[in-house]
């Protein structure tokens, strides 16, 4: 008999439970991931979700539901470091792991020899209370036979949820659920399919195919073979390059000081590029954007003839950037960074080659000192805070 070996990981108010990690005072408190007084929730507690607050939830409206919401500051590099961990504890066992976002994925331990649903289920528990016990963080887990049905199962019993969907019951699992935990129906889907008599996945299943297609379309035939928790899809290990890396800072007010802005967009250069040559790459080009307080925005870009991972290639294009995007010259609500033009091996340019490989040496250091710290141990004079 077949045996449920595909897991889905879903890692619970991740950004929460990361800065809980160094925050445990916090834990059990309504809080929050994001902006404290501007732009959205990132993340929230359960405890701060039972009060209405959720994501992306604008942070104003959050302190209005949850008028005791512990707002905490977005700290840059320490989720990417703790998702890398977390993932590498699932690799321990098993190599078949497909990282689809910061805090979720998939795993097959089909390969792991496990000869019983029973030594399926205690492995996958174990790996639950490993990543528990080495990173403090609590991660929810679906077990099913196929990639629908666990990443439905994942999702429903958080957090610390653990469901376990038998060979042979999937159908029977989703007959009863609403038809907006299907993949693909969103809120609006859902409330058309409501009108038309489909509240549960169950009449899904029943539904004569040429009616549901008066509803949905084309998409009923793939709706009809979710609701019977078919899919075939194999776990991934091998996911897309990252083609570009952001950060952006929505200010406390609005800004309109030029070197302050300056500053701040440096500061993202930094922390971008530490995450760049973390993951070995290079990259070319730097796009500056600007938004005024009424949202309207503007971006401008530029490209260097070789790709770096450097902070001196770049900090010379960014007052030119910022320029060129701020044509207003009002106060700013908010400034981003983004990189693109992502190489794994540029070409080097013969004369710089041998001064950049000291810099890059340098710059690696400087990385290793400052990896996973809160405050950078060695910093960049723009990065302290004005006088």
């Amino acid at each position: 008999m077949a045996l449920p070996t595909i897991v889905h990981l879903d890692a619970d108010a991740f950004f929460v439970s990361v800065e809980q990690v160094f925050r445990p005072e916090l834990r059990g408190t309504k809080c929050a991931v994001g902006g404290a007084e501007r732009g959205i929730i990132s993340s929230a507690s359960y405890e701060a979700r039972a009060c209405g607050v959720y994501t992306p939830m604008p942070t104003s409206q959050a302190r209005r539901v949850c008028p005791d919401l512990i707002m905490i500051p977005h700290t840059s590099g320490r989720y990417g470091e703790f998702s890398q961990r977390m993932f590498d504890v699932c690799e321990r066992l098993t190599p078949i792991v497909q990282r689809n976002s910061i805090d979720e994925g998939y795993l097959d331990v089909g390969p792991c020899g496990l000869g019983s649903a029973t030594a399926v289920e205690a492995a996958v528990r174990g790996l639950q209370r490993a990543i528990w016990d080495e990173l403090q963080i609590t991660v929810s887990f679906g077990l099913a036979t196929n990639k629908l049905v666990a990443q439905i199962a994942s999702k429903l019993r958080k957090p610390r949820g653990f469901v376990v969907v038998p060979p042979g019951e999937e159908a029977e699992f989703l007959a009863p659920l609403s038809v907006g935990k299907l993949p693909g129906v969103g809120p609006k889907t859902e409330e058309t399919l409501k009108r038309a008599g489909f509240a549960v996945v169950e009449d899904l299943v029943k539904a004569d195919e040429r009616e549901l297609a008066k509803v949905v379309g084309n998409f009923s035939v793939e709706l009809q073979r979710q609701a019977r928790g078919l899919d075939d899809r194999p776990v991934e290990t091998e996911s897309e390059d990252a083609k570009s890396y952001s950060q952006q800072e929505t200010f406390g007010r609005d800004v309109r000081d030029e070197a302050e802005i300056v500053r701040v967009l440096k500061r993202m250069v930094d922390e971008l590029l530490a995450k760049i040559r973390a993951d070995g790459k290079r990259v070319r080009t730097l796009t500056i954007k600007v938004r005024y307080p009424n949202f309207e925005q503007m971006s401008h870009a530029r490209s260097l003839p070789a790709a770096s991972d450097l902070e001196a290639a770049f900090y010379p294009l960014i007052e030119p950037l910022l320029r060129a995007a701020w044509k207003q010259r009002r106060p700013l609500r908010l400034v981003s960074a983004r990189f693109s033009g992502v190489d794994e091996k540029p070409a080097q340019l013969e004369m710089f080659a041998e001064k950049d490989e000291k810099r890059r040496r340098l710059a690696g250091v400087l990385d290793q000192l400052n990896r996973g710290r809160r405050d950078a141990v060695v910093q960049h004079g723009h990065q302290l805070p004005p006088r």
